[in-house]
């Protein structure tokens, strides 16, 4: 199997677990999401920020996950993020969230890289500098 793009590690909190004491399935997409984020930053590219003079952003259009073992409070979870696709306005990523050797979760989240304009809404290719560096991370499936 192929290294991750990037990864990040993070204890499972009390307030995130349900009343079994197992994460609520909900927050595997806040987990993916801050992996998401963590990984934009360490390619010195904003969440949301100005590209170009115009305000851009990155909404979620397609996200999954498949549950495979529970985690508990106190686990540190391991997230790593894997590159599927890269294309001209978006880019599809997959996760793997994992305890020790225990693979937890896997899930997909598809991005949208858009501009806020006068007009609406509206996708925008990824800068040149970012879809550069992305490409040299690009992993296999």
């Amino acid at each position: 199997m192929s290294a991750p793009a990037h990864q990040i590690q993070r204890l499972v909190e009390f307030y995130e677990t349900d009343m079994a004491g197992i994460v609520h399935f909900t927050n595997f997409f806040r987990f993916m999401e801050a992996c998401e984020h963590s990984f934009l930053r360490s390619l010195n590219h904003e969440l949301h920020g100005l590209v170009e003079g115009l305000e851009t952003g990155w909404p979620r259009v397609n996200a999954t996950c498949d549950y495979r073992a529970p985690a508990r409070f106190g686990d540190l979870l391991t997230i790593s993020l894997f590159i599927e696709e890269i294309r001209n306005r978006s880019v599809r990523y997959r996760f793997e969230i994992s305890k020790e050797e225990t693979l937890v979760a896997e899930g997909k989240l598809s991005v949208a890289h858009v501009a806020i304009t006068e007009e609406g809404i509206k996708a925008v290719p990824l800068p040149d500098e970012l879809k550069t560096k992305l490409h040299s991370l690009i992993t296999d499936h």
